[in-house]
């Protein structure tokens, strides 16, 4: 199974689009969404083409195929519009018997770490610098924003494919890579 991640799209339906571009193009069987969907918070300017209520259109038609989870700009009305679950603080799956421990980074994240074991793997975005590391046993993995990267990082996403967590841009090219099975 192939996983795709992506974080903090922030109503940027052009990077949303750009985002479904590479999730096809991968080939995934799913998405997997850390939080801030359509808002673009308080902090933040507007992104390039914010369309909050196209981003959720273009999201719905995958709906079948979303996993996702609540960011600290995701509100309550975001649900009326999403047609996939999306108000849950984390969420867990099991890929090739690790557990994969999926969150915004909000509540948890590097530093705080959820209640998890030795040789599994945290997800998250907020901070929206990717990161693929193995720390203390714990496998720390953040695909970095889609729409607003931080500290000199590209836009981005995550793949799962085959062991391997790899980190891209949205053309394609690889960052960063951790085995992880």
């Amino acid at each position: 199974m192939k996983l795709f991640f992506i974080s903090d799209i922030h109503g940027s339906l052009k990077y949303c689009k750009l985002a479904i571009d590479a999730f096809i193009k991968e080939n995934a069987d799913y998405i997997i969404i850390l939080g801030d969907v359509l808002y673009h918070g308080p902090r933040n300017p507007l992104p390039e083409e914010y369309n909050p209520k196209e981003v959720a259109k273009l999201l719905n038609n995958y709906s079948n195929r979303i996993i996702s989870v609540r960011g600290n700009c995701d509100a309550d009305v975001d649900q009326m519009l999403l047609e996939y679950p999306c108000m849950m603080d984390y969420s867990t799956i099991l890929y090739d018997n690790k557990r994969f421990f999926l969150t915004h980074g909000h509540i948890y994240d590097e530093e705080k770490h959820p209640n998890i074991c030795n040789g599994d793997v945290l997800v998250y975005g907020h901070t929206h610098v990717p990161v693929a590391k193995k720390e203390n046993g714990i496998y720390i993995l953040n695909p970095g924003s889609v729409a607003y990267p931080k500290k000199d990082s590209p836009n981005s996403y995550g793949i799962l494919d085959k062991g391997i967590f790899y980190i891209k841009k949205l053309n394609g090219d690889i960052i960063k890579e951790l085995k992880i099975i």
